[in-house]
């Protein structure tokens, strides 16, 4: 009785001083300690033994079957969060396939990690690819090929000469088209059931909430740092996963962001943008032609996985492609509490 009444006056100062239930808790435990020991090391003769409890044991069989209760409680929080994680990033309607859409996705449909529920999750599933260049080029493809049933592409650059050697969507004779009108007219011809919604114009922050609002999976194809940040920002704030990836010379990155299932930030790995010639861009630097196609599929295979849930993503890793040496790698990659982008977001429980 004295135990529940002293745990109870720690509870409740907690309570008034609002400190955290886990510093509430503690208390509990040191008080629970505290009868433990008096029940050991005082005489049995002693009347703050008796008072305690004469026998240890009562309090040992407590502190067993409390700590019995909050294993059991975290293995249901683990469990629940690794459900979170394997399940899709995208819950999309399934919307039917037409015999036409079955024969041309019938190497889809019989992956058992896609199927038909798998497939009708893509034809469902609407994808916001920010820039239209190198890696947005294979990315849009892919997406397209693969039947996502909605794609958004926005970039406000037009085609020149030099983007050919490398953004495979464009062709000769779209030179000084708008990019994301080049990249609609091939996604079309490739796939005629897919959408395509291009907006010409550059990505700002007084419209990057309403346009991110309308899609499930962003893809960050852009060249400047500036771009990142704020796609990475706008993702965040709309709770949407963002494949991202970057490229210069030979080497290229791919990683899924996605804080609210419990992987960090674009900024938690990049707080800060580098120096002025640190991070040359492809004008500057230069870069091999088939390496954007290399990242950029990758890009849209991780867009592909995030929809159907197949497999596992690049959340919390970040894939480095070496095209000069042929190697590849893995690094893992952790949420920063301190991140000003997603540090007060809390991940699915």
């Amino acid at each position: 009785m004295l135990f529940v009444v002293l745990a109870g006056v720690i509870w409740g100062i907690g309570a008034a001083l609002k400190a955290p239930p886990a510093q509430r808790a503690a208390g509990v435990a040191a008080l629970w300690a505290a009868f433990v020991l008096g029940a050991l090391a005082l005489p049995a003769e002693s009347a703050l033994r008796a008072a305690t409890g004469a026998s240890p044991a009562p309090w040992l069989l407590l502190g067993a079957a409390v700590a019995l209760v909050m294993a059991y409680r975290a293995g249901m929080a683990r469990l629940r969060r690794r459900i979170a994680a394997a399940a899709p990033a995208v819950a999309a309607p399934r919307l039917a396939l037409s015999d036409a859409e079955l024969d041309r996705y019938a190497r889809h449909i019989v992956l058992r990690e896609v199927g038909g529920t798998g497939q009708k999750a893509l034809k469902s599933a609407r994808v916001l690819v920010v820039g239209a260049g190198g890696l947005g080029s294979p990315a849009l493809l892919y997406l397209a090929a693969s039947g996502v049933g909605t794609l958004g592409v926005i970039d406000d650059d037009s085609v020149a000469a030099s983007n050919l050697q490398r953004q495979i969507i464009h062709t000769d004779d779209r030179i000084g088209m708008a990019k994301v009108r080049s990249a609609a007219i091939a996604i079309r011809a490739l796939n005629p059931f897919v959408t395509v919604r291009p907006y010409e114009r550059r990505l700002t922050a007084d419209i990057a909430a309403d346009l991110f609002a309308d899609y499930d999976v962003i893809l960050d194809g852009s060249d400047n740092f500036a771009t990142r940040y704020l796609v990475n920002a706008a993702a965040i704030a709309a709770g949407k996963p963002l494949v991202s990836g970057a490229l210069t010379q030979w080497e290229g990155q791919i990683s899924l962001f996605h804080p609210v299932r419990g992987g960090p930030c674009y900024r938690c790995v990049f707080p800060e943008a580098p120096a002025p010639g640190l991070a040359p861009s492809c004008a500057e630097a230069g870069v091999i032609a088939p390496l954007p196609g290399v990242i950029g599929a990758m890009m849209a295979l991780e867009a592909v996985k995030a929809i159907t849930g197949a497999g596992e993503g690049l959340r919390g890793q970040m894939l480095i492609y070496d095209g000069l040496w042929g190697e590849t790698r893995r690094i893992a990659v952790a949420r920063r509490a301190d991140c000003p982008d997603c540090g007060a977001i809390d991940h699915l429980a």
